[in-house]
Parts: C-alpha cells; structure tokens; sequence
C-alpha cells in the first residue's frame, strides 16, 4: 500500500504565490513519474504538471512560466511551487505518483487533495 500526504494549500491573493508538497510512503520501492492535478468546481481533473524520475518536467500551457514542479527522490517527495496566481487557478489540487511493481505491473496512487483559493 502507498499513502501520500499533501500540504501546502490554502488562501492567497492574485499574483502570490504557494508551494505544496506531496510525500509518499510505503510500498513505493520504484516510484517512476510524480506530478499534480486539479479539479474546479464542474469541471474535469486536469493535468497541472509532472516530472520523470530523471527530472524532465511537463507542464500544461495554462500554468507554464508561473508553475514548477520538483522532485526530491531522496524524500519520495514531489513539490509544485504556483507564482502568479490567478482566481481560475482556484482548484483542488491532487499530487500523483506512479509506482513501477514489475514490467507489466504499475499503479497510480493519488493524494486527498488540498485546496487552493485565489482571491482577493
């Protein structure tokens, strides 16, 4: 089993900043690709950014050059670092980690979500 455990959500005005953290524990021997999600109220998750085992980050063009994300492989810990905020980035964001079992066998676990409120 593989638990994660978010922080750093919250509320902050247009143009601040955040950062969150998401740290995975457990069965997570080979843990491959980490990144973030968010959900708005009605709308669909959507893919915030993510990162490879190697460093190679993707982000989703509406948060490029405000975004970053970063990995510590060393802690099992991703970080999304949100500068610039603006009231649509107000979301539930939700970090993931894919763990690699075997060659045919991984899993997608995801975090319970913290919230994030911009507004003024």
């Amino acid at each position: 089993q593989v638990q994660l455990a978010e922080s750093g959500g919250g509320l902050v005005q247009p143009g601040g900043s955040l950062r969150l953290s998401c740290a995975a524990s457990g069965n997570i021997a080979n843990i491959a690709d980490m990144g973030w999600y968010r959900q708005a109220p009605g709308k669909q998750r959507e893919l915030v950014a993510e990162i490879t085992i190697g460093g190679q980050p993707r982000y989703a063009d509406s948060v490029k050059d405000r975004f970053t994300v970063s990995r510590d492989n060393a802690k099992n810990t991703v970080y999304l670092q949100l500068n610039l905020l603006k009231p649509e980035d107000t979301a539930v964001y939700y970090c993931n980690v894919d763990v690699v079992y075997s060659d045919i066998l991984s899993e997608r676990y995801w975090g319970q979500g913290t919230q994030v409120t911009v507004s003024s």
